[in-house]
């Protein structure tokens, strides 16, 4: 609690709408999408930025591609991960933080991160499709 107490604040101190889901982790609104912190009660300086559902894994052909952009965007990219999630793709910053207010600072280069690496599996994926 005392975690997603933490997200939640600085969230609304940078002028987002941060929710509570029901597994506990912080939701909110950035770009048009739908992002959160993950909360993780073993481990508060484990921290872990999420934008999930980004990219529609719409047949096996196109797994292999997402893979392959996944792998590319994540070795371009300092600190985000790209990575299939069942049948949809996510990116994502993890990297332990201590103390846990220690996001505060890289929180906004956080956001930065995995919209970069967005970006590069979105530029794989297109000119993948353009082949």
């Amino acid at each position: 609690e005392e975690q997603a107490d933490l997200y939640f604040l600085h969230l609304v101190e940078e002028g987002y709408a941060p929710q509570i889901d029901k597994d506990g982790d912080v939701v909110f609104k950035y770009e048009g999408g739908t992002w959160f912190l993950q909360i993780d009660e073993r481990d508060p300086e484990f921290f872990r930025l999420v934008f999930p559902n980004f990219w529609s894994i719409e047949s096996d052909d196109e797994r292999e591609r997402v893979e392959r952009a996944a792998l590319k965007a994540t070795a371009d990219t300092k600190v985000a991960k790209v990575f299939p999630v069942r049948e949809d793709t996510w990116a994502s910053v993890e990297m332990f933080v201590s103390p846990p207010e220690g996001f505060r600072p890289v929180f906004r280069r956080c956001l930065a991160a995995v919209g970069a690496a967005v970006a590069a599996f979105r530029r794989e994926m297109t000119s993948a499709d353009a082949d």
